[in-house]
């Protein structure tokens, strides 16, 4: 039985640069993979918080409409405007003298 050499020969500098070559193009295929993937990211996480953005807006003005309707159910108090010549009340036994 004969053993090939060609298999187990060091490759040449001719195939030597071709195999690097072939290795670099791989290389740089999956970086612009990858590059692709996270720009996908990026533009689903920019998508999501503009979502998030507009869903705490939404919230915000929610709770502003309810806490203001709840304003107007209770009674406030009501002043004497000035100058209306309403006296204070002074408690009965008390003329203001000690």
């Amino acid at each position: 039985m004969k053993i090939q050499r060609e298999k187990f020969s060091r490759p040449t500098m001719q195939n030597f640069g071709a195999t690097k070559h072939q290795q670099s193009g791989s290389v740089v295929f999956i970086l612009i993979t990858l590059l692709a993937i996270m720009m996908i990211l990026v533009a689903a996480n920019g998508r999501a918080l503009l979502d998030l953005h507009r869903q705490t807006k939404l919230l915000e003005h929610r709770q502003v409409e309810r806490l203001n309707a709840s304003q107007t159910n209770t009674t406030g108090r009501t002043e004497l405007p000035p100058g209306s010549g309403a006296q204070q009340r002074v408690p009965a036994g008390s003329n203001g003298t000690k």
